[in-house]
Formats: structure tokens, C-alpha cells, sequence
């Protein structure tokens, strides 16, 4: 059996990693980078030149014109932190490398900083992954899959049981018989509006779209998007229909990475920011060594994220 050239690249190593970014100064001027690539540009007015001192830990970049300061963190998610910038560095290494994601109880202990605090980069990492798929659009033939996350209560009535339970799109983007990109979106429902309105977004007008015969896969073809379905039937022969193959892949590897690594979740309604770190690092599995400083970049394409944003 061939080697899965994917599955057994060479990443990142520890001691790689901590020679690169193993210390304050060396993660600001790699912050630095990420933000400014072609040198620094004032955030207010645009101007090019700076004076920088020392203020505490951090660097502070003064701009000549405005007389704006501005240190690498200012007006990101990582604004006003109190955590060395090494540790924000250690946080992105370990949420990114790890195939089926971190508890923010285990980045905990690996950070050295307390539950809550975990929970908030965690959240935050999330949120800057979410924010980076949100316009991903899949081309070619595309596999899809109605799906729910989370589990049903048991000893609760009045429809009380699926209170936890969150229905997902299931979206998988192949060439040539392989997996290229996916997308895994929550829905409010599986209706054809629904699905013709994710159709709108998600997928590229010249996809062809294959799903099971549920009903509500027909408001794809409602968007103008060509679409087959094929009857599956229920049980291992459903899930092993050549057709439907890696939609079914893609989720069975899911299921088992949220289980494994995450022992109590808020699907409802922390769910969406778990799926979308799932298919940020499916999307960019084939060079997870490059996924680091790209996380890195993508901090600084979002805003501050306030505590009443995290949690709502």
C-alpha cells in the first residue's frame, strides 16, 4: 500500500518550533512579519515612518505623522494581553499541529496558565480560523451530507433530548476520486431554502453536487447549481457508497475527533468555531508547517474580540 504523502509529512518539530519562536523577542519580530510584511503602516493614517522605544515587554511603534502608537498586538485579538507573546506562539503550534484539535483543559496544562485563560485563546484561535473559511467556495464535484452534532439526552422529554443537537452541512470538494476542500456549515434547518441559500454561498456555479435523497438537497438544484442524488438506503451499505465515499470519510473522522479530544462541548452553542477549526486544518493539511505563521497573518485580519463575543 502506498504512503499517504499527506498523512506522513514532516511538520514542525518542538525543538524546531522553540528555536524559532522560543523566545519574546523572537515571536514580536515574527509578529511584526506577519503584520506589517513590507514594513510598518500606521493604522490611522497610513504613513510609513515610525520611531520605536520599549514600554514594559513590548515594542511601541510611534508614527512619525499622526504620532499614533501602536505596539504588534494593538487592535487584534491578542490586544492587551498579559501572557508573554511566546506562549500566543505556543497556543497556535499546538492548536494547529494537532490533527483532531486541543482541549482548551490540555492547552491549559501545556501553557502553564489556568482554565479560563486557555479557553479564551482557544476560542479566540477558533474565531480567526472561522473568520478565514467563512468565504471559502468549492469547485468541481462536490460530495454533501446532512449531519448533526452533538448527542441525544436521555430520561428528558418534550423534545428536550435534541436541545444539544446541531443540524450541519457536510461539504466535501474532490478531483480526480481525492479530497481537495471541505466545508462544514450549521443550519438552522434541512429545508430546501435552506440549502439553496447555502448553494448561493458556498459553492461555485460550475460544481456538480452529489447527495443522498433527501428531499431538502433539492433546493441546490433551485440555486442553479447541477445536482444528482443518489438513493443510499440506511446503515454500512449507505455509508459506503462509492459516490458519497469522503463526505462519509470526512465525518466519521470528525465525530471521532471531537469525541476523543473533547469531553463536554456547548454544541449549540459553541459548535460553528469547532467545525470551522476542523476545516481550517483539513484545508491546509498539506503543508501544517506553513499553518503556524498563516495563523500568525490571519490574527491580524481581525478585530479586538471582546469577552461578550467570545461567549455569545
Amino acid at each position: 500500500m502506498a504512503m499517504n504523502r499527506v498523512q506522513f509529512q514532516r511538520s514542525l518539530s518542538l525543538p524546531e518550533f522553540m528555536k524559532q519562536y522560543g523566545t519574546d523577542s523572537q515571536c514580536e519580530r515574527a509578529m511584526a512579519r506577519s503584520r506589517w510584511p513590507e514594513g510598518f503602516v500606521c493604522p490611522k493614517c497610513g504613513a510609513l515612518q515610525a520611531s520605536c522605544f520599549r514600554r514594559g515587554r513590548q515594542t511601541v511603534w510611534q508614527c512619525c505623522r499622526c504620532r499614533v502608537q501602536t505596539s504588534v498586538t494593538s487592535g487584534t485579538p491578542l490586544a492587551d494581553t498579559k501572557l508573554p507573546l511566546r506562549l500566543w506562539w505556543l497556543a497556535i503550534y499546538l492548536t494547529t499541529q494537532a490533527k483532531n484539535g486541543i482541549s482548551a483543559l490540555e492547552l491549559s496544562r501545556q501553557l502553564g496558565v489556568c482554565y479560563r485563560t486557555a479557553w479564551r485563546i482557544k476560542h479566540k484561535l477558533m474565531a480567526v480560523m472561522a473568520y478565514r473559511e467563512i468565504d471559502r467556495v468549492l469547485h468541481g464535484v462536490v460530495q454533501v451530507d446532512d449531519a448533526y452534532l452533538g448527542g441525544e439526552r436521555s430520561g428528558v422529554a418534550n423534545g428536550q433530548q435534541w436541545k444539544n443537537k446541531v443540524p450541519f452541512i457536510a461539504a466535501v470538494a474532490t478531483h480526480e476520486g481525492r479530497p481537495m476542500c471541505i466545508r462544514l456549515d450549521p443550519v438552522p434547518r434541512f429545508n430546501r431554502e435552506t440549502l439553496k441559500a447555502w448553494a448561493h454561498r458556498a459553492l461555485a456555479p460550475d460544481a456538480l453536487v452529489i447527495s443522498d435523497g433527501l428531499s431538502a438537497f433539492s433546493g441546490i438544484a433551485q440555486a442553479g447549481i447541477a445536482h444528482e442524488a443518489v438513493v443510499t438506503g440506511r446503515g454500512r451499505a449507505a455509508a459506503q457508497q462509492p459516490r458519497l465515499l469522503w463526505v462519509n470519510v470526512i465525518l466519521s473522522n470528525l465525530k471521532t475527533a471531537l469525541s476523543g479530544t473533547h469531553h463536554a462541548l456547548k454544541f449549540a452553542k459553541y459548535g460553528a468555531r469547532y467545525l470551522a477549526a476542523h476545516q481550517y486544518r483539513f484545508n491546509r493539511r498539506v503543508d501544517m508547517a506553513a499553518m503556524i505563521p498563516r495563523l500568525a497573518v490571519a490574527l491580524f485580519t481581525l478585530r479586538m474580540l471582546t469577552e461578550t463575543a467570545l461567549r455569545s
